[in-house]
């Protein structure tokens, strides 16, 4: 059965950029970076399946599967190879799309995939908690949203400034987590049950980022480092799991760095806007 194509919005102009996600989040966790990135870059911000109102996958979740459902939504899009700013389980498929050779580039939040049986195990039932104290929190959601206080209680154990938060990444919480239509399948294919190859293949330049207050992804993102020919990492302090809201302005950059360590060959049109407002 072929997958409908991903809900996605687009905004800006430039070199496309992918922007992908974490489980128990949705497109609007990237609120805060959206605008930095739109005066640069042709931006594709999508829902991962089950999440918004993007279709869940009848096949297993698995990251092949979802990375499968991203590619079909780019060639819908009429995109080729794009840049690609990854969160968590968003930045697993990034990495994916590398080793595919569909990414011009990477910048990958705190990938999962190289954590080992025991972190997996505390990480499933980190997140498995969250969905059921969300569902049952549902109708407060909306309520907590409008106060920074409300808004820090819901978002302290992905952010390092949960009062920095908007209430587009509170909502984008209860769409990731409460309002999931495949939460327990994704949580067991694509984070429990994942084993990354093929790293060695990839051969676009990949920044991976960890936040020093990242409790969730722990060390292992590091451990991708010496698996991706040429990968360069970046602690970022003052930031979380999902460092969007926590540090914008660094990603935003961190983004246009990494884009502009592509191959001369590559489409440029973006970069050069960059360059010029640089």
């Amino acid at each position: 059965m072929v997958t409908a194509p991903l809900s996605l919005t687009r905004a800006g102009s430039g070199d496309p950029l992918l922007l992908l996600h974490g489980m128990g989040s949705s497109r609007r966790d990237f609120a805060a970076v959206v605008p930095p990135l739109r005066a640069h870059f042709d931006v594709l911000n999508a829902d991962l399946p089950g999440v918004g109102r993007s279709p869940h996958l009848e096949r297993r979740p698995t990251v092949s599967a979802v990375t499968d459902a991203v590619e079909r939504t780019l060639d819908e899009e009429g995109v080729g190879r794009v840049h690609v700013l990854g969160n968590s389980l968003g930045a697993r498929v990034a990495l994916e799309l590398a080793v595919r050779n569909r990414a011009l580039s990477v910048v990958a939040i705190a990938p999962s995939g190289l954590n080992v049986p025991q972190e997996r195990v505390v990480q499933g039932i980190g997140m498995g908690t969250a969905r059921v104290a969300l569902r049952t929190a549902d109708p407060l959601i909306a309520p907590l949203s409008r106060s920074a206080v409300g808004r820090a209680a819901l978002l302290a154990p992905l952010k390092a400034r949960p009062w920095s938060t908007s209430r587009e990444e509170t909502i984008g919480a209860r769409e990731g987590f409460s309002e999931s239509r495949d939460f327990w399948r994704t949580l067991l294919w694509s984070l429990m049950l994942d084993v990354p190859r093929g790293l060695d293949r990839i051969d676009c330049p990949v920044t991976l980022v960890q936040g020093v207050a990242d409790w969730v992804a722990s060390g292992q993102t590091v451990r991708y480092l010496p698996l991706i020919p040429g990968a360069r990492f970046h602690p970022l302090l003052m930031a979380g799991h999902a460092p969007q809201s926590d540090r914008p302005a660094a990603i935003a950059r961190l983004v246009l760095e990494t884009a502009r360590r592509a191959p001369a060959e590559q489409p440029t049109s973006g970069l050069t806007q960059a360059r010029s407002a640089a």
